[in-house]
């Protein structure tokens, strides 16, 4: 019977030492290191050049399709979420500041003689055509524009998922189809008014005079356009280009062979511009409005009173007389 119970006691310790001892190496072994898979991710992406991808094998037409990485996009995605805003912080709200600040210390900008009820005509109808247009497209893609860049920020959790989503895609359809008016206006503008805005030495002296919106009672002379006016113009048409050209190719991408790294560049040369563009409108829109007395009617009515264009624009006025004088009697515009 003592025998009995030895051997099983014996068994029993053996059979226990077996299972202690299978359980061992599983103990021994060092813990599994959730991050190593990123790691070796993250040494492959910085491997990468600029302009590498990794890609895959696919059986559809579009090779693009096949790319998995373009490290490319993170930096795309760093300036639109980091540098974007900075810039178009500093571009746009920077502006209003400024014009803000103009406006309480130099106020609007008076007639001095107050208006003498003798008008010119200063744009004809088609001239009023091609710049509202022109400006009206360049509003609604602005607005549209900047809500796909920044609505997600500030739209977005102040009227909610639903509105924001409407919003979004009716300001891309709008931001799509109203490109083309735009870039029809800005060459219009090239054509129609381009001879008047060649720069001169007389531009020069309204420069130096501050254009004579910084003190009262000063008015260098100018011809059709100033030196301000010309700057707004070659501003619009050669920026109004290069937000034509980028704009292109964002709206029919991946032309002309361009891959995903050339898109990112059209998109960001778009974005940066766009932010410049609106502070510059902002300016351009607030002198010709509430910032200076008698402007808005060049491109409201077309008519401006003689007072306001002899202190602003007085050679032009001057030629303007004159061909008025050579005009037959029934040809005079009435007033």
């Amino acid at each position: 019977m003592k025998t009995a119970i030895h051997a099983l006691r014996a068994i029993a310790l053996a059979l226990l030492l077996t299972f202690v001892g299978a359980l061992q190496p599983v103990a021994a072994q060092p813990a599994p290191n959730p991050t190593a898979q990123s790691v070796k991710e993250d040494q492959l992406l910085q491997a990468l050049k600029p302009g590498d991808t990794l890609s895959g094998r696919i059986s559809i037409p579009d090779a693009k399709a096949a790319n998995l990485i373009q490290p490319e996009g993170q930096a795309w995605r760093t300036f639109h979420q980091g540098s974007l805003p900075t810039i178009a912080g500093v571009a746009i709200l920077g502006m209003t500041a400024l014009l803000a600040l103009f406006f309480l210390v130099r106020g609007r900008i008076r007639i001095d003689k107050g208006f003498s009820g003798r008008t010119v005509t200063r744009f004809a109808g088609f001239d009023r055509f091609i710049h509202w247009v022109t400006a009206g497209s360049f509003i609604v893609l602005a607005l549209s524009g900047l809500n796909l860049s920044f609505g997600k920020t500030l739209i977005l959790p102040l009227f909610g998922d639903a509105t924001f989503s409407t919003l979004a895609g009716l300001g891309k359809l709008a931001h799509n189809y109203l490109a083309f008016p735009f870039m029809a206006g800005v060459a219009l503008m090239l054509v129609v008014w381009v001879k008047d805005n060649i720069p001169t030495r007389l531009d020069l002296d309204w420069i130096k005079a501050g254009g004579g919106i910084f003190a009262k009672g000063v008015h260098p002379p100018a011809k059709r356009f100033n030196a301000g006016q010309k700057g707004i113009f070659w501003i619009v048409v050669l920026g109004g280009l290069v937000m034509s050209a980028s704009g292109w190719h964002l709206l029919f991408p991946f032309t002309d062979g361009h891959n995903v790294v050339d898109q990112q560049f059209w998109v960001n040369l778009h974005a940066v511009l766009a932010m410049v563009f609106i502070a510059v409108m902002l300016a351009h829109a607030y002198i010709g409005s509430v910032g200076m007395e008698g402007a808005f009617d060049a491109m409201g009515s077309g008519e401006v009173d003689e007072n306001w264009a002899h202190e602003h624009h007085s050679l032009w006025l001057e030629e303007q007389k004159k061909l008025r004088a050579k005009a037959p009697a029934n040809a005079l515009p009435a007033e």
